[in-house]
């Protein structure tokens, strides 16, 4: 506050020159005075002086433009340098291991698990897994690296994997769900995704995120290919879909209930591909017998089903 003592005082002063609008030359002074020790302006005091001054400008270098073929817009997420080098199992192998054997708080725990998830996308399936094999052990505190590092490596071979993963019931249920919610996020989805993943529709006691992070899946790839509807592996997802519906969705006690609600919520999330079953939902929402959640859901899975369809052709008029 002004009432109190000043400890500290400094001054600093510069001149700066510039010619062609560059700057030619700055020279500063700058002085700090310890005012306690101080006594009309001599003491516990400091002075620095600097110039710097302007000797050659490199023309070409100054005013060289940018090449426009080299410039491109991208996010920054998981942005990281091509690598030319082949990367092997037993580098990757070995990277696990100083995961394990890194802090888990640390920066080098950051940078080791990103590193890891790039490398994984260099893999072939064969490499994956024996990479699982070799890989597959806990670190302390139960961290698996390779488990959360996969969900993030979005190639078809991961995907195969982890499919293969949830097949052998070899990882927790936490775990499942955390591999069938990523599925969700994968950027590029391919057909060989899809026909590796529907086989886990047909499994006994199949979860909720197992049917809506395949069929998220099947709309982020239907809404790239504009004719996915021909797609075998497509096909195959929304007849195991359909067989569930039955003939016209008709539930037996409240278990089947919220199984018919979760099997068509999926359809809805399908979105293009669900077109194929347009006639089958709307039989579903007209029929007087099935319960009113049964009929809304069932409307509610045209959700992302396109115009063209003409749902208000589908639904009998006055229902």
């Amino acid at each position: 506050s002004q009432t109190e003592q000043q400890i500290l005082s400094s001054q600093l002063e510069c001149v700066q020159t510039v010619k062609d609008r560059v700057l030619a030359e700055a020279k500063c002074t700058e002085s700090n005075l310890v005012t306690p020790f101080s006594w009309k302006g001599s003491g516990a005091k400091t002075q620095t002086r600097s110039s710097l001054k302007l000797f050659q400008v490199e023309t070409e270098t100054l005013y060289k433009k940018a090449d426009s073929e080299d410039l491109y817009v991208t996010s920054m997420l998981y942005e990281r340098e091509q690598t030319e080098r082949e990367v092997t199992g037993g580098e990757v192998t070995e990277l696990v291991w100083k995961l394990c054997l890194a802090h888990s708080a640390s920066f080098e725990t950051a940078d080791l698990f990103m590193t890891l998830v790039f490398e994984l996308r260099h893999l072939s399936l064969e490499a994956l897994k024996v990479l699982w094999q070799r890989s597959s052990f806990k670190c302390r505190d139960n961290w698996q690296p390779l488990i959360d590092a996969l969900p993030s490596c979005a190639t078809e071979a991961c995907v195969v994997l982890m499919k293969e993963i949830i097949a052998s019931g070899e990882v927790e249920e936490d775990k499942v769900e955390y591999f069938f919610w990523s599925f969700s996020f994968i950027p590029k989805p391919t057909s060989g995704m899809i026909e590796s993943l529907a086989p886990l529709l047909k499994s006994p006691g199949a979860s909720q995120s197992c049917f809506l992070g395949v069929t998220a899946l099947l709309h982020r790839f239907c809404s790239a290919y504009n004719s996915c509807g021909d797609v075998p592996a497509v096909q195959s997802v929304m007849r195991t879909l359909g067989k569930f519906l039955g003939g016209n969705c008709t539930v037996q006690d409240s278990e089947g209930l919220s199984q018919m609600q979760l099997v068509l919520k999926a359809i809805g999330n399908a979105g293009l591909a669900a077109a194929s079953l347009a006639p089958l939902l709307s039989l579903c929402a007209s029929l007087k017998s099935n319960p009113i959640e049964i009929r809304l859901a069932a409307i509610q899975a045209f959700r992302r089903i396109p115009c063209s369809v003409r749902v208000s052709d589908l639904l009998p008029a006055g229902d």
